[in-house]
This record gives C-alpha cells, sequence and structure tokens, in this order.
C-alpha cells in the first residue's frame, strides 16, 4: 500500500502561486487517495480549504471530503478516482464538504501517479470562487510545481524543458536552470532505439495521455547511475492563452524495479536449477548426460553450450598449465545463426594451448567469465580458422566452469551469450559452478557404471564359449547380443557340447541379474553344465546337479533349457528349468515347441526336473534362445513366440545368414536385454 504522509511540516500555510499581470492568488490544496479512496497524502492546503488536520483524515475514506451523494449513486471520491485511473487526467467541478458542515463549490484536478505499490491519485484542490476569477491555470500549475513530491515537467511543442520542479531537477542531478531550453533526449538518455521520445512526440501531436509507462534512463548529472522511471504526459489544453505542449509526472521506481528485477532472477535460477536436477542424469550414459546438460543451459541460460571431457593419459595425471590440453567434446548446442553451430559441433577432439582461458579456469579450479576479443580467441582457439570462428559467432562473453566429482577434473563445459544478453554475474558464475557439478557428478557416475559395463561384457565374453564343439551331424549357428548400456549386462550364456556315441547336448541359459555378478554366475553353471553333461547322467538329473550348484552358489534364480540329440536314433532328450521352450521347425515348414512343462527354475530346489522325448526328422531345425528374443516393453511372451514361430517357418537356407535375418525381424532396434539365439539343422546319421 502507499505510505501515508501529511505534507509540509515546515510550511506556514498553503501554497500559492506567484502573482503575473492577469493572476491573483489562488490556494491550492493538495492531496492523494488510493484506488479504494481512502486518503494517503494531507497537504497544508488541503487542511486549510477542508478544514481537517491530516491526522484526523489520513487513511480515512476521501468520501468524507465531500456531501452525501443521492441514494443509489456514485460518491464524488469514487468518481474522482475512477475518472483519474480512466482518462489520466480529469478537471472538474464539484461541492465539497467543509469540517464545520459547510458545502462550497471547489475545483478539483486528479491524474494517478504509480508509486513503489498500488497507484495513488493525486488531487488538486481549490475554491470554486477563486479559480473563477483567474483566466488561466498558470498560478495553479506553479504551486503545483513548488508542492508536489514527485518530479514534474513542462515542455513545450519541440520538446523542451519550459518549466520542472525541484524533485525533478533533484533526480536528473542537475539544476532546475540548466533543463530549461534543452530537448529531452539530452537530459533523459535512453538506450530505447528512440522508443520514448516517439511516446513524447505521440502524447504532443496526437493529443492522447500515457500513464505509467516504464522508462529507463541515464542523466548528464547521474552519468553512472541506470534509473527506472515511471512517466505519465499528458497534453497541455491550451486553454486561457497558455502554450500548447506537454505535461509530465515522473516518479523514480529504480529500487522497486532492481528489487523485482532481482527476485526474477533469483526465481530463474532456482527454476533452471529444479530443471536441472530432473532432467540431468536421467541415464548411466556419458553422451545423454552431457546432452542433458546443453539442453538444460540453452537457451535458458545462455545461446551457445559445450561439453567437453579432459583425455587424460591416465587418471591420476596432473594438471600442467605449461602443456597443451586435450578434449573431447561430446555435446554441443546453440540458438544462434550460422556459423555458431559450426564453432560449437564443428570438431570432436580439441586441443587447447597453455596459456587459454581454460587452463587458467583448471588451474584455480573455479567458473571464471572472459570476453570474447582478439586476445581470447586467439589464446583459446589452436588455428586461426578457428579463433575466425569463434570472433564471427556472435558470442560475446564465455563462462568457463569445471566438471569436478569426486576429487577428479572430469572435464569443462562452457557456456556463451550475446551481447543482446545481460553480462554474466556473480550469481550466473555460481549458478554455472553448481549445474557443472551436478552434471559432473552424474558424468562420473555414468564413467564408472560404463566401466563397471566394460568389465562385466569382458567377463561374460570371457566365461562364453570360444568355439562350440563340431559335429557332422549338427550343424550350428549362434549369436549373442548384449543388453544397452542402459540395462547392463545380463547372465544369458549356451554351449554345444559333444557326447560319446555321436550323441550333442545343447544348452542354453539366463541368470537373474546383471553386471560382473550375473556374468560370474553364468560361468559357473555353464562350465558346471559341461562337466555333468560328458559324465552322462540324463538331462533330468543333470538339471537337479545344476539346481545343487546354483543353490550352493548362492544363485538365486536362473533358467536353463538342455537338449540331447542321438543322430542314430533320430531321438531328443529334454529337460527345462523355467526357460522358454525349445522350438523345431520340420521339413514341412512347420514349427513345433519341445518337451513338456517348463519346470522350476534353478537355485529353488525340492522339486525333479522330468526329462521329455521328441524325435526330430532329418532336416528339423532346433531354436534354442533367451527371453530377450521374445520378450520385450510393450509386448508380451505370447506375442514374441508368435512371431519367432512365424519367422523360424521360412528358414531354409544356410544357417549363418538366417540367424541374422531372424535377430533382425524380432530386434529391429538395438536390443534391451541380452539375447542368445541358437540354431542347430539335424541330420541323422546312416
Amino acid at each position: 500500500m502507499p505510505s501515508e504522509q501529511a505534507g509540509g511540516a515546515g510550511t506556514a500555510g498553503p501554497i500559492r502561486s506567484e502573482p503575473g499581470s492577469l493572476l491573483e492568488h489562488v490556494a491550492v490544496a493538495v492531496f492523494g487517495m488510493d484506488a479504494a479512496g481512502r486518503i494517503r497524502f494531507w497537504g497544508p492546503g488541503a487542511r486549510e480549504l477542508f478544514g481537517h488536520e491530516a491526522a484526523d483524515v489520513l487513511s480515512r475514506p476521501a468520501a468524507g471530503l465531500f456531501p452525501p451523494p443521492p441514494e443509489g449513486t456514485p460518491g464524488a471520491a469514487e468518481r474522482l478516482a475512477e475518472r483519474a485511473l480512466a482518462l489520466g487526467y480529469w478537471r472538474v467541478r464539484l461541492p465539497a464538504l467543509h469540517r464545520d458542515g459547510s458545502v462550497f463549490d471547489c475545483g478539483f484536478r486528479v491524474f494517478p501517479v504509480a508509486g513503489d505499490a498500488d497507484a495513488v491519485i493525486i488531487g488538486l484542490a481549490s475554491r470554486g470562487d477563486e479559480l473563477d476569477r483567474v483566466k488561466t491555470n498558470l498560478a495553479f500549475l506553479d504551486a503545483l510545481f513548488e508542492t508536489c513530491p514527485i518530479g514534474l515537467v513542462m515542455l513545450d511543442q519541440d520538446l523542451r524543458y519550459v518549466h520542472l520542479n525541484q524533485a525533478l531537477a533533484d533526480m536528473d542531478g542537475l539544476p532546475v536552470a540548466d533543463h530549461l531550453g534543452r530537448a529531452t533526449d539530452e537530459i533523459m538518455l535512453t538506450s530505447d532505439g528512440g522508443e520514448f521520445q516517439r511516446m513524447l512526440r505521440a502524447v504532443a501531436d496526437e493529443g492522447r495521455p500515457l500513464v505509467g509507462a516504464l522508462v529507463g534512463l541515464r542523466t548528464p548529472g547521474r552519468p553512472d547511475r541506470d534509473q527506472v522511471r515511471s512517466v505519465s504526459l499528458f497534453p497541455l489544453s491550451r486553454s486561457g492563452g497558455t502554450r500548447p505542449g506537454v505535461g509530465g509526472l515522473l516518479v523514480d521506481v529504480t529500487d522497486r524495479e532492481r528489487a523485482l528485477l532481482e527476485a526474477t532472477e533469483a526465481r530463474q535460477r532456482l527454476a533452471l536449477l529444479d530443471r536441472a536436477a530432473a532432467r540431468v542424469g536421467t541415464t548411466l550414459d556419458v553422451d545423454t548426460t552431457a546432452r542433458e546438460l546443453v539442453d538444460v543451459a540453452v537457451p535458458a541460460f545462455c545461446d551457445g553450450c559445450v561439453v567437453e571431457l579432459v583425455e587424460w593419459t591416465n587418471p591420476a595425471e596432473a594438471f600442467d598449465p605449461d602443456l597443451p590440453l586435450l578434449t573431447r567434446r561430446i555435446a554441443s548446442g546453440t540458438v544462434l545463426p550460422p556459423p555458431a553451430p559450426e564453432l560449437v559441433a564443428g570438431l570432436d577432439r580439441v586441443t587447447y594451448p597453455p596459456g587459454s582461458g581454460i587452463h587458467r579456469m583448471l588451474a584455480t579450479g573455479r567458473p571464471l567469465c572472459a570476453e570474447v576479443d582478439e586476445e581470447f580467441a586467439a589464446r583459446t582457439a589452436s588455428r586461426r580458422d578457428r579463433a575466425r570462428l569463434l570472433l564471427d559467432s556472435g558470442l560475446a562473453r564465455i563462462l568457463i566452469a569445471p566438471l569436478a566429482a569426486r576429487g577428479t577434473v572430469q572435464g569443462i563445459a562452457m557456456f556463451g551469450r550475446t551481447a543482446a544478453r545481460p553480462d554474466f554475474t556473480e550469481q550466473d558464475l555460481s549458478l554455472a559452478g553448481e549445474l557443472a557439478s551436478r552434471a559432473a557428478l552424474c558424468l562420473d557416475n555414468a564413467r564408472l557404471y560404463s566401466r563397471v559395463q566394460d568389465i562385466a561384457l569382458t567377463l561374460q565374453r570371457a566365461l562364453l564359449p570360444s568355439a562350440l564343439a563340431h559335429s557332422e551331424h549338427v550343424a550350428i549357428a549362434h549369436r549373442y547380443l548384449p543388453g544397452s548400456r542402459a540395462t547392463e549386462v545380463g547372465g544369458d550364456w549356451y554351449d554345444v557340447i559333444d557326447l560319446p556315441g555321436d550323441r550333442v547336448a545343447l544348452v542354453v541359459g539366463d541368470v537373474m541379474g546383471h553386471g560382473v555378478p550375473a556374468a560370474a554366475s553364468m560361468g559357473r553353471l555353464r562350465i558346471t553344465a559341461k562337466a555333468l553333461a560328458r559324465h552322462g547322467p540324463d538331462p533330468g538329473r543333470l538339471l537337479g546337479e545344476l539346481d545343487a550348484c546354483a543353490r550352493e552358489s548362492g544363485i538365486e534364480l536362473a533358467t536353463c533349457v538342455y537338449v540331447e540329440y542321438d543322430p542314430h536314433t533320430g531321438r531328443a532328450r529334454i529337460a527345462n528349468a523355467g526357460h522358454p521352450p525349445p522350438l523345431v521347425r520340420h521339413p514341412d515348414g512347420t514349427v513345433e515347441t519341445l518337451g513338456g512343462g517348463l519346470g522350476i527354475p534353478l537355485g529353488i530346489g525340492g522339486v525333479p526336473f522330468l526329462p521329455a522325448g521328441a524325435r526330430l526328422p532329418d532336416g528339423a531345425v532346433l531354436a534354442l534362445y533367451t527371453d530377450g528374443l521374445i520378450e520385450a516393453r510393450g509386448r508380451d511372451i505370447e506375442t514374441g513366440l508368435d512371431a519367432l514361430r512365424e519367422q523360424l517357418a521360412a528358414v531354409e537356407g544356410d544357417l549363418e545368414e538366417e540367424v541374422d535375418r531372424v535377430l533382425e525381424a524380432l530386434l529391429p532396434g538395438a536390443a534391451t536385454d541380452d539375447t542368445v539365439l541358437v540354431l542347430a539343422r539335424i541330420r541323422r546319421a546312416g
């Protein structure tokens, strides 16, 4: 709410205009009320005119200054406020009520002023009988210019200063006399491309009032201080022989606008950090995490951004400011036109010479900001063409922040702005440091995860068979596809084992879990299965032994299917421990499911595994696989099995080509889970 003021504490009486050849003394009362009709300012002239002391009327309804209105009609105070806000300036004659109860004719001029909070309606009042004796309102304006606590100005048709009050002179930091006769654009120095001057000219030429326009400016008297003023303008009436021109009311709202701007910027910074917390690090992939940081920063924080990883020779390598710095750019983005896109995305490997801004930043470990000029470009770019590209990109300032986590510098993030955006502030440096720290931790997590993934994948590949058993009666084609980096390496495994009597065993399994533990468990089960198979137990007993091994090894859940084929009899024996069933394609193209029930998974115990038998015709194709081939998000297992049957029905040619065709049909994109597919074409002996 506006502050309440009793004006003229040191003034002896009402303000009067200076006498002129056509003027007499006219007492002017100055008061102010808010949009709700409560009195907020009470000058000494108001006390004389209405008879009330300031303490008796401040914060009270202004309706008490007027006789009660007829029933059902708005009061005079309400009309004054409404018309002032609607028109910007209103002049009217109304009956007024003195403290002693007498009613007198009074002339009012009202206009709104935007202060530090809500609008205030300034009222200027004089007795009607006095106003009638004057020819112009010059005396009235003189009184106003002397008493009004806000800046007032009168301009001629050429927008030159004719009259102003001391309040405005104080705002400008110049004496009143130094204004007179000078154009407004000599005193109010704006950087709006002439917009304020166009507003002034529109008021002078078209007669349209302007209320509460915010104008940023500097003045010759205060050249180092940016000001924001609320400016209201109105055309002078030209009545009574007065000169045409523009009248203005100016309020310095710099502190208010600065506080609003700072609060807005603080909210924007918090919102940006909130978005970064939600959007950066959604996966354990280094490139994706870097891309997420760029997407958060551009264009909310900057016009261009790059993220680069430092290519240290070894993790323990210390930073040497005297050596070039090698980085790998993994993400970039900009909203600027060419050549900026080429600048941010044109390189994969970047070399920064000693003395560059990146070296200075890494030496301190703190974010820094640099102006993009010839010196910066020469020190930062190792090639002249890249330096010229930087200078031509439109970027005027670059903020460089380290990507450091767990005591190690992972890389750097650079944020660039054009000259059209504000300079980077200390708050922006802190914000960039926070963004970089969060991203660095996510990048380090992704890096560590990738390392574990690589170890698990290396271990799994080492534990899978390097070469499968060869038999003249069984032609084999096999594929293993690791899952995506987002799902980790799983425990899928397979093997083909030579058995006595030309028999061949095919086995496929899957250990629950991912990563190194799953790979180690997979290797244990594969090696155990191979050793057991060569000792000749039937498939049911073999799975029973594997189940015991799983329980002894702490493997909580694993599946396995074991098929033993005898080429002399053409019969196959199958045992299943909770694994997707084998399929067989007959020579006529029909596809059949082999085996009985799925059985329980390994690692549970207590239930025997019952083998099933089947006769396989010459030329049949047997398919063993893991659930990664038939199960996917948005597709159930039965749908996947039907798709696999359809693809197997078309298997006729070379198995190496057919196994790739089946995989491509069922897994058109990158595999999301480990996948094994083994195809075996059966040939009878003899």
